[in-house]
């Protein structure tokens, strides 16, 4: 009999896999819908739906393993980044999803709200925390919309060898920034942004990338407490938040 393995669970979500099923329960439906919409349209290896019947949606399971995960060393060979970065070119240089993306003002107010939790709560001295938003707001710019996928965080993104086999969890897909998928992909894992780069092209902003990785942690960083995460977890946010101190 398979055994039930709870891959992410809280208050919004939760992730089951048994055997090559994953089992998907959200509240809020309209992330599902966009998911099979996102994965249906994206020109690049997804999974297979499988059923779905509001509030669980199953997908099949993608062979290979994630290129690594947050806070250790990807064990990944630097070709296989290269492919990860060939395939999100291929997505980036597709037609755009029809429905809306994020919004720069949206983006600001939340930057603007969460900084001030974090210095509030002193959950960082406060110069890393002035510091990050200073860099943060080199991501607050008018960018050409891509088919972005929103979530391309390192576990999200498969691979057998050097081969890309899947990309997962398409629920944030929509028109948006491309440096944004560039740079939650090596967050925590700067040293990997040439291989990655080596296969997506050379014209990516590298500033942006290092701005959003700034953003993402000063946003990101309140939910993942609030939701019994650790964002001071060696590698993770915290320690992304502080290497950008040690960059000027």
């Amino acid at each position: 009999m398979e055994e039930v393995e709870v891959v992410v669970a809280h208050s919004q979500r939760a992730t089951l896999r048994v055997g090559d099923v994953f089992l998907k329960v959200d509240a809020d439906p309209a992330h599902a819908d966009i998911e099979v919409r996102a994965m249906a349209l994206a020109p690049i290896p997804t999974p297979a739906v499988l059923w779905r019947e509001p509030p669980v949606l199953a997908i099949a399971a993608v062979p290979g393993t994630a290129l690594g995960i947050l806070g250790e060393p990807s064990p990944a060979s630097s070709t296989a980044w290269a492919a990860a970065g060939a395939a999100i070119r291929r997505l980036h240089d597709a037609p755009l999803p029809p429905w809306p993306g994020p919004r720069l003002d949206d983006l600001a107010a939340e930057l603007e709200t969460e900084s001030a939790w974090l210095l509030e709560h002193a959950v960082l001295p406060a110069e890393v925390i002035r510091r990050n938003r200073e860099i943060a707001e080199g991501a607050l710019r008018q960018w050409k919309p891509v088919f972005m996928h929103g979530d391309l965080q390192i576990t999200h993104v498969f691979v057998d060898g050097d081969q890309v086999t899947g990309i997962i969890d398409w629920s944030e897909a929509a028109p948006g920034d491309a440096m944004f998928d560039l740079a939650i992909l090596t967050l925590g894992h700067e040293e990997r942004l040439d291989d990655l780069l080596a296969g997506y092209g050379q014209d990516a902003d590298r500033e942006v990338i290092r701005a959003w990785w700034s953003l993402r942690s000063l946003t990101a960083s309140r939910w993942l407490i609030e939701h019994g995460f650790d964002p001071d977890v060696p590698g993770c946010e915290f320690d992304v938040l502080r290497a950008r101190m040690r960059d000027y």
